[in-house]
């Protein structure tokens, strides 16, 4: 841990209203903010999209969940939400961050059923042999996998769709995968000043289009709405609250929710 290098959690949890950062992350997220004023609205409705959606996945059943690219705890967590719909719902929190990793340990001390540990998701292979995972995790079952806000500080070069597919292939059908993206559609002065920003750092991030993004989802069928920006992601009635964005934000973030199909997708990797 750096304090002089920005950390994409620790930038994410300023926005959001958090206490765990440095100056460098407080600054990086200045710059953004700077030029999209919208930002803090934006990093809420992702944590809202994620919320409703694993809400409405444990409604439907599912009772694994696979959170990768945790971040610092905030409230409500993931088996909070989850386990508010059923008791026996089980989560893994996954985060390379040692902030992120000692406050799940201190979150999770008395939380049986829930495990947080410290692991790279573009490493899949360590992370579905992690013994913490395999205990608790019954990949014969349909599970749960999130990536929101975390594939766009994945490079091109790191191959983020092979990184999903590996993902992919421990699931049966039945399955869901929950992700949200910055986008490309953004307004390119913002991704511009983040750019400069974070350049070199693990809080760079890579804008992506929308078919881009799309084809993270392959062979996963989106339910709901769609990929649409998160602010505009809704699937239950009760869950749709008053907008928190009025209009096109600078910073767009779009998200969908995926189910596995019976077969195997389209030249998979």
């Amino acid at each position: 841990m750096d304090p002089n290098v920005p950390s994409s959690a620790r930038v994410y949890d300023y926005l959001l209203g958090g206490k765990d950062h440095f100056a460098v992350d407080r600054a990086v997220a200045e710059k953004l903010l700077a030029v999209a004023p919208d930002s803090r609205l934006v990093a809420r409705a992702n944590r809202r999209f994620q919320v409703e959606a694993v809400r409405h996945l444990a409604r439907q059943g599912v009772r694994q969940f696979i959170d990768l690219g945790t971040g610092i705890p905030t409230s409500p967590s993931i088996h909070e939400v989850v386990r508010g719909v059923h008791p026996a719902c089980r989560v893994i929190y996954v985060d390379y961050d040692p902030v992120a990793r000692m406050h799940a340990q201190v979150l999770l001390a008395d939380s049986p059923g829930v495990e947080g540990i410290q692991a790279d998701l573009r490493r899949p292979a360590e992370i579905l042999s992690d013994p913490h995972v395999t205990g608790l995790i019954d990949f014969d079952q349909p599970v749960c996998l999130l990536m929101v806000g975390v594939l766009h500080f994945v490079m091109d070069d790191e191959d983020p769709a092979g990184i999903v597919a590996a993902f992919r292939k421990h699931l049966v059908p039945g399955s869901h995968l929950v992700l949200s993206h910055a986008m490309a559609e953004s307004d390119p002065e913002a991704i511009a000043q983040l750019a400069m920003a974070t350049a070199g750092s693990p809080a760079q991030g890579r804008f992506r289009g929308r078919d881009e993004v799309l084809r993270f989802f392959d062979g996963f069928d989106l339910i709901g709405p769609g990929l649409v920006p998160v602010q505009d992601w809704h699937i239950d009635a009760d869950d749709a609250a008053i907008p928190l964005i009025d209009g096109t934000p600078h910073l767009r973030v779009d998200g969908g929710v995926g189910r596995l199909s019976a077969g195997p997708p389209p030249n998979s990797p």
